[in-house]
């Protein structure tokens, strides 16, 4: 029977940039833009100049905002964006069988996966359903002895304990026969998933909850499986608890379904921003001792949370839990109310995660190894790599490594006598899910998404699997969507780069799928000192724009993040083109040193606005994503003459 596989989260990378990469550049009517930038500008809540909102209108007509009525909604959700619970099928049904099972109070068991978005979303409903009187119990598998989805042995103990009503949560949609097993036991089963459903439809259930399933209108197709939980307990709370304020319950709620929805990696559009935008603000102020303890581990309470520091921080720690040990943990530490236990059990976590990290490494070395005495490996269209004994629970971010690496789809495979363990993640133009259904005979389960796949197959089937899964892409995908590329938003004049700018860019956060961060570009900047290689991997740059000769007292000046643009000192007309501005290049010392820059260089670059924090050293620089020491538009061109010659 297929199960399906759990997306990786935004865990972090360490991927050395060998090569420049395309840029793309997004494109907005200008008409479009102009109209909603002049709509903007009178916007009570948007005290920005000119060019500030220019840029803003720019990016949100990339994002298909054009009227101003969905940008104040983007740039300010509220809790009354949410949708209707009842929008999506299936909801009466199952928001009736809880409240009856509450009333008549019976035995509830939630059953959900091992990693963030299947614990938080098991703590969502839990908690839920214990406002509302009732006494759940809960079941998470473990990731090795039981693996992913509902399985016919717990259902069949649950019934044997007396449960009646099961809920599953991030799991089920292709469980037909577990749900066959709570069926011919009497047991109530109520699925709630968000993850694609197979050619076979849904199973018998009393009630499915999934957005993506046939017939469903619910708005939002994308939510997580958190988020999906989050809508029952939404539903199932206003029913049971009318007198109680309803928006401080949602708004406790936002911070578990925001850290599921960023680490899932589901758009942060629609209602998913809802939940990460409220939710990531609420958790400045977290109460739980489990959550408390948590972030103080992460090195991230007391202040405002990014999704990058959710995704890189805290949820790893989460998800550490299902891949190195128990997931139970996690429901333990969101629900124990002793603080010393919190920050043991978060202390622990921490440790599951250095272990994991540390695991994750050595398959990494292995793999590297492999590539390096069969130097035709990473040319391969599909990449597939197998080895024994290694960890299943972090083959999925090691091929997220792979894939960032070498740019190419990639499945890591774990070896254990006669059975293998894979999993797979993919490149933008190459659908893998549909690459294993063209050869499902070779698995025993296998499922997932688009980019991101799981399965279990007979050990002696992998060789034939690489070699069907290689010619399979080659049919799909061409050498030049392996190329590194990034997508631009704009081309700006260095001396733009303000702290009104940053103001206005931090009014789209947060930022994640399906709202990218917006990345621009700066074309012949010079370079105003020696690079500064910072621990092998990374360099420090000062930059400024190179239309005019730039005074010594300049140099010193770079701008501080300061609301008021008027806070930086005037020293000239073009005070702001004799700026020097910082710039990181993360893992980008290897390239800078190959590239022999040196004071009065210039180069084009592309780049995002970070804010330094440092008390001393702080303020507005810009993070690199890729530099040329060659003008775009002339390699461009070059690159065209060159093709045409060829043809």
């Amino acid at each position: 029977m297929p199960s399906v596989v759990k997306s990786g989260t935004t865990e972090g990378t360490e991927v050395h940039r060998k090569q420049p990469m395309k840029w793309h550049y997004r494109t907005a009517e200008d008409a479009q833009a102009g109209k909603l930038a002049a709509q903007l500008r009178v916007f009570p809540s948007l005290r920005l100049g000119d060019e500030a909102v220019t840029v803003l209108a720019h990016l949100l007509v990339i994002r298909g905002i054009t009227d101003p009525e969905t940008a104040e909604r983007f740039l300010h959700p509220s809790l009354s964006d949410l949708h209707s619970p009842y929008l999506m099928l299936g909801m009466k049904a199952a928001v009736d069988r809880i409240d009856v099972a509450i009333e008549r109070k019976e035995g509830i068991l939630i059953y959900g996966d091992y990693d963030v978005d299947g614990t938080t979303a098991i703590v969502i409903l839990k908690t839920a359903i214990e406002l509302c009187g009732g006494a759940p119990d809960f079941h998470v598998p473990h990731r090795i002895k039981e693996g992913y989805d509902l399985r016919g042995d717990v259902i069949e103990r649950a019934a044997a304990a007396g449960i009646q009503l099961i809920i599953s949560v991030d799991a089920g949609i292709r469980a037909f026969a577990a749900a066959e097993t709570a069926r011919r036991l009497g047991v109530d089963l109520i699925v709630t998933d968000h993850h694609l459903p197979g050619p076979d439809g849904t199973p018998h259930a009393l009630a499915v909850l999934n957005p993506n399933q046939p017939g469903c209108g619910y708005p939002c197709k994308a939510l997580c499986g958190a988020g999906v939980a989050f809508k029952l307990a939404q539903a199932l709370m206003e029913r049971r608890l009318p007198h109680r304020d309803q928006a401080s319950l949602l708004k406790s709620f936002s911070k578990m379904v925001a850290i599921a929805t960023i680490a899932d990696c589901v758009p942060l559009t629609g209602e998913n921003r809802v939940f990460a935008k409220l939710g990531l603000e609420a958790l400045r102020s977290a109460v739980n001792p489990g959550l408390k303890a948590l972030l103080e581990t992460a090195q991230v309470s007391g202040r405002p949370l990014t999704s990058g520091e959710v995704g890189f921080r805290v949820a790893p720690r989460i998800n550490a839990a299902g891949r190195m040990d128990i997931a139970a943990d996690v429901i333990e530490l969101f629900s124990t109310k002793d603080v010393t236990r919190a920050r043991e059990i978060a202390a622990k976590l921490d440790q599951l995660n250095s272990e994991r990290q540390e695991e994750e490494r050595r398959i990494l070395d292995a793999i590297t190894e492999r590539f390096q005495e069969d130097p035709t490996l990473p040319e391969s269209f599909c990449i597939v790599v197998d080895g024994e004994g290694w960890h299943r629970g972090v083959i999925g971010i090691t091929a997220t490594r792979v894939v960032e690496r070498y740019g190419r789809p990639t499945i890591v495979i774990s070896r254990d006598g006669d059975e293998a363990h894979g999993s797979g993640r993919s490149i933008r133009p190459f659908h893998l899910l549909n690459a294993l259904e063209s050869c499902s005979h070779l698995f025993t389960r296998f499922g997932g998404h688009s980019h991101a796949v799981g399965f279990s197959m007979p050990a002696a089937r992998v060789a034939e699997l690489r070699s069907h899964l290689d010619l399979y892409a080659r049919a799909c995908l061409t050498l030049p969507d392996f190329e590194p590329a990034i997508n631009v938003d704009a081309e700006l004049e260095l001396g733009n780069v303000t702290p009104e700018l940053f103001q206005a860019l931090s009014l789209l956060q947060p930022f994640g799928s399906g709202n990218h961060e917006p990345i621009f570009t700066a074309r012949n900047v010079r370079l105003m000192a020696p690079p500064q290689i910072m621990k092998e991997k990374h360099v420090r740059l000062k930059l400024a724009w190179s239309g005019e000769e730039t005074s010594d007292e300049a140099r010193l000046t770079s701008p501080r993040c300061h609301p008021d643009s008027a806070a930086i000192p005037r020293r000239s007309e073009n005070w702001r083109k004799s700026i020097v501005y910082k710039a990181m290049g993360w893992r980008l010392a290897e390239r800078v040193q190959e590239a022999q820059l040196l004071p009065g260089d210039a180069v084009d670059i592309a780049f995002t606005l970070e804010h330094n924090d440092h008390p001393d050293f702080g303020g507005l620089e810009l993070s690199l994503r890729d530099f040329s020491t060659q003008p775009k538009a002339v390699a461009e061109t070059v690159a065209a003459i060159n093709e045409y010659r060829r043809s």
